[in-house]
């Protein structure tokens, strides 16, 4: 039904996750033009307004930190940070367009200026901390970004590492900066000097603002921009549009995942990978986010197990290499942890091996749903999901995304038969293509 009635499953699927907003009367427009194809080109709505629309004393994100460091915030607390910065920013003269950037690790705060940003409709790019500069300046240098919001430092292994020397080299070698937000984490007061014109978040944040303005924009209205690997040049930058990401991370959290307001998902990743912009959507169901900051190793390899059990995590989400690394370090988590509350665990990042899938049965958890994702960031979503109705086959992917028309192809273009090895096509327009390259918008 996805694939042969893209139309009214889009809508549905608008519908089912309850969007805040206008869809308008038309769900598509040249649909047979790949790319080209105009999603809900009536549609008008705000990305953060769709995030942040539970107001309550849920907790919204849970934070722990490698170093014992601890933190949360209700819904309702929240949206009251998230009114403080945006408030500032608009202060600042931030409209929608402009590039608003991060140099963060996964914390809070990053969620909390992500979503400040995106209320106003200005678009979100971030880097995590342990790229170096020119990986910095190679992604960001070229989208311009009016705003940086930093950490004074961060953790990984037992170490901290300052952040602010390479931020000053950033800050001369990208001129669009205007304004610089520092997060006093690790460092409680940071040395500000040399630095242009930057201050602390607690002096940046409007504490009175009370409301957020949200801007409706667009269907198409750029959200994210996110960066290839850089393998063969510099790395392209790749803008999404906010309702493709959120309807098509809506579709994924929904139904492939069955996230409930009653959820508690983790997802092991760095501000740096999609798998953040991913997690984050979470809070458009209304789950709880748990943030992890440091490695996944430390202070031993059931620092994860400990996570899971400290903070009732419901669906836990890492790379393949992670449960590779488990079992070569020989941990059974499923002798030392109670993991009572873990139903799903989705691995991505690269082919979960078959061996894996014995270990995690084995070894972790028999009673649970793991889930093999594939995607891209270029789509910042998944071509092939896991599904919470349907077997686990060892070393298997358990289906394709819905509304994912994906054929394997041969080198001629035609499709392969099921056992050939080929190309991975999807050859059906979806909302959550990208919307253009930055500097190439055509």
């Amino acid at each position: 039904f996805s694939i042969e009635s893209p139309k009214a499953f889009w809508r549905a699927i608008w519908e089912f996750g309850g969007v805040i907003g206008t869809a308008g009367s038309r769900s598509v427009e040249q649909f047979d033009r790949m790319p080209g194809a105009s999603w809900f080109p009536d549609a008008s709505f705000n990305f953060a307004e769709n995030l942040l629309r539970y107001r309550n004393d849920q907790e919204a994100l849970v934070f722990e930190s490698e170093t014992g460091i601890k933190s949360s915030l209700t819904y309702k607390q929240l949206y009251q940070q998230v009114a403080g910065v945006a408030s500032a920013l608009r202060e600042l003269g931030i409209k929608p367009g402009d590039r608003v950037a991060a140099y963060m690790p996964n914390l809070p705060e990053t969620i909390i200026a992500m979503l400040a940003t995106t209320s106003i409709g200005a678009i979100w790019s971030s880097c995590s901390p342990d790229f170096g500069i020119s990986g910095v300046v190679d992604r960001l240098g070229q989208i311009k970004p009016r705003v940086l919001f930093c950490a004074a430092a961060y953790t990984y292994n037992g170490k901290q590492h300052d952040c602010l020397s390479k931020v000053r080299e950033i800050q001369n070698r990208i001129d669009s900066i205007e304004k610089t937000i520092v997060i006093p984490y690790v460092e409680e007061s940071p040395d500000l000097t040399g630095m242009k014109n930057a201050e602390l978040l607690s002096a940046f944040t409007h504490t009175d603002a009370t409301d957020i303005e949200f801007t409706r924009l667009p269907f198409n209205h750029p959200v994210y921009i996110l960066y290839s690997s850089g393998t063969t040049g510099v790395p392209k930058c790749i803008v999404h549009g906010a309702g493709g990401t959120l309807l098509q991370l809506l579709k994924e959290h929904l139904l492939h995942v069955d996230l409930k307001r009653s959820d508690r998902l983790f997802y092991y990743t760095t501000c740096g990978w999609m798998m953040w912009n991913w997690m984050v959507n979470g809070l458009a169901v209304g789950a709880t986010i748990v943030l992890y900051e440091g490695s996944p190793f430390y202070p031993g390899p059931e620092a994860m197990f400990d996570l899971i059990d400290a903070q009732k995590i419901t669906v836990f989400g890492t790379g393949a290499k992670t449960v590779s690394a488990w079992q070569k370090a020989g941990i059974k988590p499923r002798q030392t942890h109670s993991l009572d509350s873990l139903n799903t665990i989705l691995s991505t990042g690269s082919p979960l091996a078959p061996e894996s899938f014995d270990y995690v049965y084995s070894d972790i958890k028999a009673d649970l749903c793991l889930s093999s994702i594939a995607g891209g960031t270029d789509i910042v979503s998944c071509f092939a999901c896991g599904c919470p109705v349907i077997p686990v086959y060892r070393g298997e992917i358990q289906c394709l995304g819905l509304g994912m028309a994906v054929e394997i192809c041969r080198d001629d273009g035609s499709y392969a038969d099921i056992d050939e090895t080929g190309e991975l096509c999807c050859v059906q327009s979806f909302p959550s293509m990208p919307v253009y390259f930055w500097g190439d918008p055509d």
